[in-house]
């Protein structure tokens, strides 16, 4: 029994040899999916309207549709490309959604933004009304830590 899934497992990866596979473009699509499945089906059910029924089943479709073309496509410098152009976009509003969790999480210190280049300044808390200089463009800020 164990040879005969080894013998599944090495033809899988022969089919998928050269093939692009599962990226973070494709996860973020399936997670797309997922989402508009969960969420269109609770709010169609409530609505009772057959135009959106109709509209996710297309868009779930082609989301599907282009979830398994990227994975099974041959095309590896367009696909990296598409992900990397996807991730161009996406890690910067990651880390600055990391960021901001992390500033909440710091109570020894609080943050302000500067006015002028908006660059993001750090400074003890608890040390009543203080000036600030930004480091980057060197404007002054006045503001109660």
């Amino acid at each position: 029994m164990r040879n005969f899934f080894y013998r599944i497992q090495n033809a899988l990866a022969r089919f998928m040899y050269g093939r692009n596979g599962t990226d973070q473009l494709n996860i973020a699509l399936l997670v797309f999916y997922l989402i508009l499945w969960l969420v269109g089906g609770i709010v169609i059910a409530l609505a009772n309207v057959g135009f959106l029924y109709t509209l996710q089943s297309l868009l779930m479709t082609v989301l599907a549709v282009l979830i398994l073309w990227r994975t099974f496509s041959r095309n590896l410098s367009k696909r990296r490309a598409e992900n990397q152009r996807f991730l161009s976009w996406w890690l910067p509003l990651k880390s600055r959604a990391a960021g901001a969790k992390a500033r909440r999480a710091d109570k020894e210190h609080r943050y302000f933004t500067c006015k002028n280049c908006k660059t993001i300044c750090r400074v003890p808390a608890g040390k009543g009304k203080i000036e600030i200089t930004c480091p980057k463009c060197g404007h002054k800020l006045i503001v109660k830590s």
